[in-house]
């Protein structure tokens, strides 16, 4: 069987195998990008905590450039935008491999710097090129083919995205550090490029002729402050995106200064992660309708205690082992998905109809935004020197951050457990693209949906319309 489409194994779906080609490829860039690997390069360069939380924050910090950059679909349309987000990014990638080729036995002030810079940049194009793909795909496929699309796409960009994951931890484990950092940022390079040949491919829609964002000024604060039930969703969202977010980036690199362990035992359980976010969807995928949401977001803030917890027992060096670490890391990639699967399915049900396009891209953006900014906080207060004068962790005031991750989590699920859902009327759950097997990045392309439905309008006018 084809991994890809086929003109004879599914001919409604094989004119856009380039775009599910897009996703295969573009996963093998932004797991090493902004993933688990960045974090180590940083680290081995002599990063403090919080530049590790800084440029980890970036991807959630520039998702209101998705936003802004919709003001440039009328003048260049929507695959213009798109290819000159995603071209430009790939020169931000040339950085790190330059940085890789210099391997320094100790890492200087400038480098890490200069990797801070890169990432920004990549994030920031990324966010450019991002900001016109949902819309540009909906006014391209069929509706006939696009649930069977964005399932495709789901499952290979989580291909693509494990096998990055189990080849960076072989490449660790096999290699230098530095050989197997460069290999690393080459393929991610060479996906980046082939992600951008790949949507060449795709046929471009008819721009759209006018966007206008003073109505989403204007309407923000209302959709934020406003009394609702969506406000008081939004706002216990953000807090899951606060304690949740500083997790990933921090575990890893207390892993490697603190008990010290290889870079490429480190991304098993980054594999870890991405196995616990399959189990979780394909468990989800057949319950979440039947019980609703709310079960799966207390299923996930109690998975996130207990995670804390175990790790606060790590810190205290009461429980140990690869394994019990292993664990976390799943039980991290289990939690992340219950919590997005029921968070598509919840907000479509808290969001008018009428509005709803705005309503998640206020949705995605306050909680990438305010999210993101807690590693950088945390990475402050956590930064600490170890012997030699090098970066580490604050052990002591590390177990507070897990304290207050569990203090967090029970308060939430309290109110969580008092939002009122209809189980009974059927409203279809929001589908984007890679978010389910891209569980920390899904906030992100929510604010991709920003007057979707009313671009498409625009773009792809009606028969009646067009005499």
């Amino acid at each position: 069987m084809s991994l890809f489409p086929t003109a004879k194994s599914d001919p409604e779906l094989a004119p856009y195998r380039a775009g599910l080609l897009f996703g295969f490829f573009n996963a093998l860039t932004w797991q090493i990008a902004i993933g688990t690997p960045m974090v180590l390069f940083a680290e081995r360069l002599g990063a403090t905590s919080f530049q590790v939380g800084l440029i980890y924050s970036f991807v959630f910090l520039l998702t209101p450039v998705q936003i802004a950059a919709t003001a440039l679909l009328p003048v260049f349309g929507f695959k213009r935008v798109t290819l000159g987000g995603w071209g430009l990014r790939s020169f931000a990638l040339a950085v790190p491999v330059w940085l890789t080729m210099l391997a320094p036995p100790v890492g200087q002030p400038w480098m890490v710097a200069t990797l801070i810079w890169s990432v920004f940049f990549f994030c920031f194009f990324r966010s450019i090129g991002a900001a016109a793909m949902t819309t540009w795909f909906l006014g391209l496929l069929p509706p006939s083919v696009q649930g069977r699309y964005f399932a495709s796409d789901q499952f290979l960009s989580g291909v693509g995205g494990v096998g990055t994951l189990i080849a960076c931890a072989a490449l660790f484990a096999l290699l230098p550090i530095y050989q197997a950092l460069l290999v690393q940022y080459v393929i991610a390079l060479v996906g980046s490029t082939l992600s951008y040949y790949s949507l060449k491919r795709l046929p471009d829609i008819e721009r759209p002729t006018a966007i206008s964002l003073s109505s989403v000024l204007r309407d923000t604060p209302r959709i934020m402050f406003a009394r609702s039930e969506f406000r008081r969703y939004l706002w216990l969202a953000v807090g899951y995106a606060v304690i949740t977010t500083p997790i990933p980036p921090f575990a890893a690199y207390y892993l490697k200064v603190g008990p010290q362990l290889s870079a490429g035992v480190i991304m098993q359980f980054e594999v870890l992660r991405y196995l616990g976010v399959i189990a979780g969807a394909w468990m989800l995928r057949r319950r979440i309708d039947a019980v609703g949401a709310k079960p799966f977001f207390l299923l996930a803030l109690g998975l996130i205690a207990f995670i804390a917890v175990i790790f606060w027992l790590y810190l205290q060096q009461i429980v140990g082992g690869l394994a019990t670490v292993g664990g976390m890391y799943f039980a991290v990639g289990f939690g992340a998905v219950c919590w997005n699967i029921a968070n598509l399915h919840y907000l479509p049900k808290v969001s008018p109809a009428d509005e709803r396009a705005l309503f998640v891209s206020v949705h995605g953006a306050v909680t990438a935004c305010v999210g993101g900014c807690a590693p950088i906080l945390w990475g402050l207060v956590l930064k600490s020197v170890g012997p030699g004068g090098a970066p580490a962790v604050d052990v002591g005031l590390f177990q507070w951050f897990f304290a207050s991750v569990v203090a967090g989590a029970c308060v939430l699920s309290v109110l969580i457990a008092r939002l009122q859902e209809d189980t009974k009327t059927h409203v279809d759950p929001i589908i984007i693209g890679n978010a389910v097997l891209n569980p920390f990045r899904a906030a992100s392309y929510l604010v991709n949906l920003i007057d979707a439905k009313g671009i498409v309008r625009e773009v792809v006018p009606s028969r009646t319309d067009r005499k």
